[in-house]
């Protein structure tokens, strides 16, 4: 798989099932492009960790072990993270909220462990899970291992974080998975952040290797409008701290308007603060379409770069 080493601008944009089924989509064949506007290269996360730029999200409408891509059955879901990899996409974005450990395991079974990006999260707030019990983060990775089926965890994330405090209120959980860390069973950790002052927390807190934040351009399913946010998002990426974006069609809040969604995946791609992007696909026709939105970014931002330098 080829790898591209300059920094990925942008995103696209999320599970977008209901303009898929009413037939919306003018969906393109898959091409072959240059690196430079390949959907899928491989960009830098962190200092260690290359991710490809869009990533599959299994998290859309996730709440107590279930989603929308698992509520559609097993055999498809096996499918749609199948057809994820085979597409180009590396990164698999997970949660213990979205009981989709297990699927994925199955679906990548037979792919080199050293060929995609594992990312996942630790809930500890009171309601989410079936059970009352909230195991320190060291207990909850080492069921995670399992049910991945794998040695390691590239990223772990403290899910929802949405105080500015959370960095002292988290502590004990942060050491146990820095240990981790440090004995190789995880590569990064860090947070998903639902508020603005968990955003600017996170941007002060060493800890912290990698982010996952919600951004459009209509503050949608958003910590707050995109003047207020993406601010936060700035002092995140200036700190040197990866950042995966997520919710850029507000979970799904614009998928019946195509122009909304262009108008997304360019607002975002332009803010030049995401490294990649999770989407929630349902089905694959989703990931055709996302996958050529993105490359016409990639195209448009090309061509521009090179109608700037002198003749």
């Amino acid at each position: 798989m080829k790898v591209e080493r300059r920094k990925f601008l942008g995103t696209a944009i999320a599970s977008t099932a209901g303009a898929v089924a009413t037939g919306q989509f003018a969906v393109a064949e898959p091409v072959a492009v240059p690196l430079s506007t390949d959907p899928t290269a491989m960009v830098p996360l962190t200092k260690d960790i290359q991710v490809t730029r869009i990533g599959m999200g299994t998290g859309m409408k996730g709440w107590y072990r279930v989603s929308n891509l698992t509520r559609r059955g097993h055999d498809h879901t096996i499918m749609m993270l199948r057809r994820a990899y085979d597409e180009g996409i590396r990164l698999f974005d997970m949660a213990d909220l979205y009981g989709i450990h297990n699927y994925v395991a199955e679906a990548l079974k037979d792919k080199p462990r050293d060929s995609y990006t594992l990312v996942s999260k630790i809930w500890f707030h009171p309601r989410g899970l079936t059970e009352e019990e909230r195991p320190d983060a060291d207990v909850c990775v080492r069921r995670f291992l399992k049910e991945l089926n794998t040695d390691y965890i590239d990223v772990v994330h403290l899910h929802c974080q949405m105080k500015r405090e959370w960095p002292t209120e988290m502590r004990k959980q942060m050491d146990l998975l820095e240990e981790l860390k440090q004995k190789g069973v995880i590569r990064a950790h860090g947070c998903s952040c639902h508020s603005v002052p968990a955003l600017e927390a996170a941007a002060e807190e060493p800890w912290v290797d990698v982010i996952n934040t919600r951004i459009n351009p209509e503050g949608v399913k958003m910590d707050g409008p995109p003047e207020k946010v993406v601010p936060a998002q700035k002092k995140v990426k200036a700190a040197g701290k990866g950042i995966i974006g997520m919710k850029v069609i507000g979970e799904g809040a614009f998928a019946k308007d195509p122009e909304k969604r262009k108008k997304s995946v360019e607002f975002v791609m332009g803010l030049g603060i995401i490294d990649a992007m999770v989407v929630g696909f349902e089905v694959p026709e989703e990931i055709v379409e996302f996958k050529q939105r993105v490359k016409d970014v990639l195209v448009a931002q090309a061509e521009a770069k090179k109608a700037s330098q002198p003749a």
